[in-house]
């Protein structure tokens, strides 16, 4: 590879991108930024009506006759550990050859990715056919943009998604999803009087996670424990709930939860100090290994002015009860690989309403439907409703094409190793790139990315500078 460009102005951009807030939803002003990139280098852009942009750079000269290629990005994050996700920029730092962030999540995940294609269209030095930067909006909690994309957005077969976080693999496959919001109603009740003692009831420490990535890892769902404690007090003695928040994302593990609660004085609320100890020892003997510092907290807290009526409380209970949490089913044909899974992402207290959010995944589309279907039915069944808010179909790319054998080639000739093509346990919007423009190619790459949506999401720096090289390399090899 003749004069490659260093990745220095990679990860300036990436702090560019890190001082502009951008979870899903919000994607307003950092798609302005990507408007202004592009005006400021002079190149054509489409924004549509869910802030999806594309920006188009000519070819080099001498190469306009190749056939255009698209750099796949998204734009937004999931925020983990920000007090105001709308408003906090990342504080970001090295650290023994990673970057991590302050206290929150990094967004990596695909601010990396975003960066590299970004710096694409900057350099004039890197040669390639005429370039499609395409990024989406809300890929991260309903895929909303890919979703609604127009058929003619871009005019590229050719596709590098720079989303994976598997450094040394091509991804040619993902999982479906179906994302869902189940509600059940409550009556908001005035608390009751007489000698009651209140408590509030707290998960903190886990290390959570990506839902469909670290899903088979043995982690502690706060969901899991909020479940188990309150099954566990239910069981013994009369009991009022003010508010639950269980929690962060619905495309995370929960790794932490809130509960307020009141019970009479005397034996029933000696028996809810008592489920600190108890639930403690619990927790680290079933996740210990894997979770070692998921923790709960009981401490008294003061009285609140109402509660939920107890049969919605109930009919959560039952639903957490009865509906699959975790792995349900693994590959068969797919040795180590989580085939079906369902996570529950969040629990709220709303107004009148106790709001459950569920992620379905599988590669089996039939299957996935089918589960998500089954969720649906419990919660119907409770009095409950549920909205479907994504829909994503599973993606398998032909592992023989030649557009994937000459990334693998470009990966041994740069790197000296081939990388392994493999199906990964979450979505991309790559399914919807399938259905939308037919003939399209996918190939996956990215860098090493640990413990995406998560406070202790970091990226290794030296697998940012190898896939910057083959990105390079492969485009001028694609506009051959």
């Amino acid at each position: 590879m003749n004069n490659p460009i260093t990745s220095e102005r990679v990860f300036s951009i990436f702090k560019e991108l890190n001082a502009i807030p951008r979870p899903s939803h919000h994607e307003e002003r950092i798609a302005d930024y990507l408007c202004q990139f592009a005006e400021r280098l002079h190149l054509e852009y489409e924004r549509d009506a869910e802030n999806c942009i594309v920006i188009r750079k000519a070819a080099t000269a001498g190469h306009e006759g190749a056939e255009p290629i698209v750099l796949l990005n998204h734009m937004d994050m999931v925020c983990v550990g920000m007090n105001d996700p709308i408003s906090d920029s990342i504080r970001a730092y090295t650290e023994n050859g990673w970057m991590k962030a302050e206290g929150t999540s990094l967004g990596a995940d695909n601010g990396i990715g975003l960066s590299m294609a970004l710096a694409v269209l900057e350099d004039d030095r890197i040669v390639h056919g005429p370039i499609e930067v395409m990024t989406t909006t809300n890929e991260e909690d309903g895929m909303s943009g890919a979703s609604q994309l127009s058929t003619n957005f871009i005019k590229g077969r050719k596709v590098i998604n720079l989303d994976s976080e598997d450094y040394d693999t091509i991804t040619t496959g993902a999982a479906g999803a179906v994302l869902q919001e189940h509600r059940i109603p409550i009556r908001r009740q005035p608390a009751p009087g007489g000698k009651r003692r209140w408590y509030r009831i707290t998960f903190a420490g886990g290390l959570g996670g990506h839902s469909g990535v670290d899903i088979n890892k043995g982690r502690a769902s706060a969901v899991v424990l909020t479940w188990a404690i309150l099954a566990a007090i239910y069981n013994e003695y009369d009991f009022d709930v003010a508010s639950i928040k269980v929690g962060e994302t619905n495309a995370s593990i929960a790794s932490s939860a809130e509960i307020i609660v009141c019970v009479p004085s005397g034996e029933a609320a000696e028996y809810v100090k008592a489920q600190q100890e108890m639930i403690n020892e619990w927790i680290k003997e079933e996740y210990g290994k894997n979770d070692p510092e998921m923790h709960c907290t009981i401490t008294k807290c003061e009285p609140q002015t109402t509660v939920i009526d107890k049969n919605a409380l109930e009919r959560l209970l039952t639903c957490l009860e009865q509906i699959p949490q975790g792995v349900v089913k693994m590959s068969e044909t797919m040795e180590g690989t989580v085939e079906t899974s369902n996570n529950v992402g969040r629990i709220l207290t709303e107004e009148d309403t106790l709001l459950v959010t569920t992620h379905t995944r599988s590669f089996i589309n039939g299957d996935m439907k089918a589960l998500a279907d089954e969720i649906k039915g419990t919660f119907t069944a409770c009095g409950g409703t549920s909205d479907t808010v994504m829909e994503a179909p599973a993606w398998q790319e032909n592992q023989q094409s030649d557009f994937l054998r000459l990334t693998s080639d470009v990966f041994n000739d740069i790197l000296g190793w081939r990388p392994r093509p493999v199906a990964m346990h979450f979505v991309l919007e790559a399914g919807f790139f399938v259905q939308k423009f037919p003939g399209i190619e996918i190939a996956c790459i990215g860098p090493r990315i640990v413990e995406p949506h998560s406070t202790s999401e970091r990226v290794e720096l030296k697998t940012v500078d190898d896939i910057w090289l083959v990105l390079q390399e492969l485009l001028r090899r694609l506009a051959t």
